[in-house]
């Protein structure tokens, strides 16, 4: 049996909105399988996946960390395919013999069946802007509900085609975001004119539709990570859940995210994404660019 670890590198330039946990690669690299550092430069390594025997893929939102499983909301899906495999054993080859995230997530998103489900592998920074555009689609095209669980949003196209149906007032949207990370975002906005844009957007999107907010404790502040983690959009009967935080910088990191169209999912995580929402208070929305009323 032959194991192998690919893990993010920290580096010292300033890192995203949420930023990652910390790895120890001198314990990492100790283990007694071959390892590889991808250094997250200027992007992140940010897939937590695991594939085995080239059938059988674990991913999710879930960082391998002791929060991550105690103090976090995360999602994790865990299939069986071929095809499945395959696609991700690509990606994680391109990492492993580049160990260069700009080189990897090259594979295309072929739709394909897992049982009567109808499954998409997606992969950034490859398909990143392709991704986060497929998703925007799914969420215009949805008739009946949309429920979104993301640290943060600032995907333009995410944030354009939220807006636009929360508008339009037809359809049921609801979500959760991490208000603690939200600040730091409208904070950033409000520090460069280019982003601006994206302040009516959101504004929109949270004061029009029913998003609550977890008051996580902030970077740094005791190292605690306690983050509302979890990554999943719903529309309809299409679900997409994985590494990728609905963001902008999301769209060229190393992420993957499975599309897969399934009523019977798409109900149960939709329950889900309420159920999170129902534990916290409706996200305080940006009044200047600078706070939080």
């Amino acid at each position: 049996m032959q194991v192998r670890l690919a893990y993010n590198v920290d580096h010292a330039n300033p890192i995203p909105v949420p930023p990652p946990p910390r790895a120890e690669p001198s314990l990492i690299d100790n283990l007694d399988v071959p390892t590889k550092g991808i250094a997250g430069v200027p992007d992140l390594m940010h897939h937590k996946y695991v594939v085995r025997d080239g059938n059988a893929v674990w991913t999710g939102s879930t960082n391998w960390t002791d929060d991550s499983w105690s103090r976090e909301e995360n999602v994790i899906v865990v299939a069986e395919s071929n095809p499945l495999g395959h696609a991700y054993t690509r990606d994680f080859e391109q990492l492993w013999e580049s160990g260069n995230v700009a080189e990897s997530g090259f594979v295309d998103p072929d739709p394909f069946p897992i049982e009567e489900r109808r499954v998409r592998a997606w992969f950034a920074p490859g398909h990143g802007e392709a991704m986060a555009t497929r998703i925007a689609h799914r969420i215009k095209r949805a008739k009946r509900l949309v429920r979104v669980s993301s640290p943060v949003i600032t995907s333009g196209p995410v944030l354009g085609a939220l807006a636009e149906v929360v508008s339009d007032a037809k359809v049921d949207v609801a979500g959760i975001v991490d208000a603690t990370q939200m600040k730091g975002v409208y904070h950033q906005w409000s520090l460069n004119g280019n982003a601006s844009w994206k302040m009516p957007l959101i504004g929109r999107v949270l004061g029009g539709a029913p998003f609550s907010g977890k008051l996580s404790t902030p970077y740094g502040q005791g190292d605690v990570h306690d983050y509302m983690h979890a990554k999943v959009t719903v529309a309809d009967d299409y679900v997409f859940t994985g590494s990728f935080n609905l963001s902008h910088s999301g769209e060229v990191n190393a992420e993957n995210v499975l599309e897969i169209r399934d009523p019977e999912l798409a109900n149960r995580l939709a329950s889900f994404v309420d159920e999170i929402r129902g534990l916290y208070q409706p996200v305080p929305l940006p009044q200047d660019g600078n706070s939080l009323e």
